[in-house]
């Protein structure tokens, strides 16, 4: 099968096509696995982050993706969840425990055996994977393959920040940064909390605009100031500039929450612009986003399914993969990327 592989973690900025196109096995299901011929994959940024080393990969050479959308096309001889034909989705969540206290308490997310698909093992910009059927998800029939694949992470891990944010019909409610999971969490903020204003921060006009076309109340570069103060931010940007920059429109008692893996170095100093009086006092909090559980995208699924929060998307073929986490790197977006297998 082609598959694009990383075979070493590499800055962007220096080497612009650290995957290559290559002829591999296809992978074996085991007992309780399925194997899936992959449709369409999402590109996240989170898979810069492990190119790049941010997020150091457990294996090379590595096959990356997480959003993946494809078909049952085998089966071990105890898997028994799906049938052949069935249209499935994986997501970040490739593996936990299952025993350990985090797992029993449904925090299956900060388990300490967690194993991520397209980091810890190959994922989707191939053209066949494996996953356990337990980590698979039927996919809504109401959304293309390039459409749903956005949904299992851009989504389901939007739908988490929401749920973390506290937020009640009503409130005020800011994005910080306006990409894949940003346009996403907007849509679901609308459906499920319809008398909240949204304010979204986002440094091209692009973004901008796209935020107003999806009914965003306000829209703004991220040292704007906000009309009305916020009862929650969720931030998705790799940097750090933002976050001091959007705090300061944050209401007392509110919640900043941080849906990133990992951020980035380069502005790091920035955070010495922190004023506590300002940004932190008055019982603001900041919390972070920690993977995700195979709950959170089976109650985002059926949400999804329900209601119109088909992404927009840009669509790539796989062999354009490298073009598609440049685009990424470099800020040319406009909703989701994904890559659609030939």
């Amino acid at each position: 099968m082609k598959a694009m592989l990383l075979r070493e973690v590499k800055d962007l900025t220096v080497w612009q096509d650290p995957l290559s196109l290559e002829e591999v096995s296809i992978p074996i299901p085991k007992e309780k696995e399925i194997l899936i011929k992959v449709s369409a994959c999402g590109v996240c940024r989170t898979d810069l982050d492990i190119v790049e080393g941010r997020l150091p990969p457990t294996k090379l050479p590595l096959i990356l993706g997480h959003q993946i959308v494809g078909t049952v096309v085998d089966k071990g001889k105890d898997a028994n969840k799906f049938q052949i034909g069935d249209r499935v989705g994986v997501a970040w969540i490739n593996h936990s425990c299952g025993v350990c206290r985090f797992c029993r308490s449904g925090q299956e997310n900060l388990c300490d055996d967690f194993k991520a698909t397209g980091k810890d093992v190959d994922g989707g910009y191939a053209e066949y994977t494996v996953v356990l059927e337990d980590y698979a998800y039927k996919i809504p029939q109401n959304y293309s393959d390039e459409e749903a694949a956005p949904l299992l992470c851009a989504g389901a891990i939007g739908y988490r920040s929401v749920k973390l944010s506290n937020i009640k019909n009503g409130d005020n409610i800011g994005l910080s940064g306006f990409g894949a999971s940003g346009h996403l969490v907007l849509k679901i903020i609308k459906y499920l909390y319809p008398d909240s204003k949204i304010f979204v921060f986002a440094r091209s006009e692009r973004e901008r605009e796209l935020a107003k076309e999806l009914g965003s109340y306000w829209t703004g570069d991220f040292g704007e100031v906000t009309p009305f103060k916020l009862n929650a931010i969720i931030d998705t940007t790799p940097v750090w500039k933002t976050i001091v920059l959007v705090l300061r429109n944050l209401e007392k008692g509110g919640r900043l929450v941080i849906n990133a893996i990992r951020k980035e170095n380069q502005d790091k100093d920035f955070l010495i612009n922190l004023n506590y009086e300002r940004d932190l006092w008055m019982e603001k909090e900041i919390k972070s986003v920690a993977n995700i559980t195979r709950r959170d995208v089976e109650e985002f699924l059926t949400l999804a399914e329900k209601v119109d929060l088909k992404p927009v998307v840009e669509v790539y073929k796989l062999e354009e993969a490298n073009k598609a986490l440049r685009d990424l790197k470099e800020g040319r977006i406009r909703g989701a990327k994904v890559l659609k297998m030939s």
